[in-house]
């Protein structure tokens, strides 16, 4: 991958974004940058900055923690994990304009990710702690979930997934529509 640059905005995070794609496409944006890596955890991205921070990216949409939660961390510890690894970009890389993105929603019924049975609350808590830091500390932060859930559950709706935790062709459409404006905002 060619090295990030200053002009760069970075999407940050594990499979769901990597999946993604083109994510300038999706956002309508030439300088938009796919950064997600399959499996990847908080520590894995606070040990693949050194990777990113030295361009000094524009932008950072940085979406961590559903497999920091698979691997058996409270909602404490995984949003602490994030919060290292927002500290990490606000002091390398301080004109960087950080997005914290909420978790998905995960859908349980689909039976796939046996690590992440029972887990669905604990998505929604580590949403409340990034949530709280962020406003603490006057970062911005992209509420996803709600337009992820089912109305009235803590359930990612079907029509957006494919497995109850990867999203489809419609997740994705709607994840970029709630980013779009952000984006349009920096590229001004």
């Amino acid at each position: 991958m060619p090295p990030v640059d200053s002009c760069d905005i970075v999407m940050l995070g594990n499979s769901l974004t990597e999946f993604g794609g083109d994510w300038g496409k999706l956002l309508h944006s030439p300088v938009v940058v796919n950064r997600g890596i399959a499996g990847d955890d908080a520590t894995g991205i606070y040990h693949r900055l050194s990777q990113i921070l030295p361009g000094r990216p524009r932008a950072i949409f940085l979406m961590v923690g559903i497999n920091d939660i698979s691997h058996g961390l409270t909602a404490s510890q995984v949003a602490s994990a994030v919060e290292k690894v927002i500290a990490a970009i606000r002091r390398e890389s301080p004109s960087t304009k950080l997005y914290v993105q909420s978790l998905l929603p995960i859908n349980e019924s689909f039976g796939k990710w046996k690590l992440l049975e029972g887990k669905t609350g604990a998505v929604r808590e580590v949403n409340s702690l990034l949530s709280a830091y962020c406003n603490d500390k006057g970062i911005a932060y992209v509420d996803l979930y709600s337009k992820f859930v089912r109305r009235g559950t803590n359930t990612l709706r079907r029509e957006l997934t494919t497995d109850g935790l990867h999203l489809s062709a419609q997740g994705y459409k709607l994840w970029a529509f709630e980013l779009r404006r952000h984006v349009m905002q920096l590229t001004r």
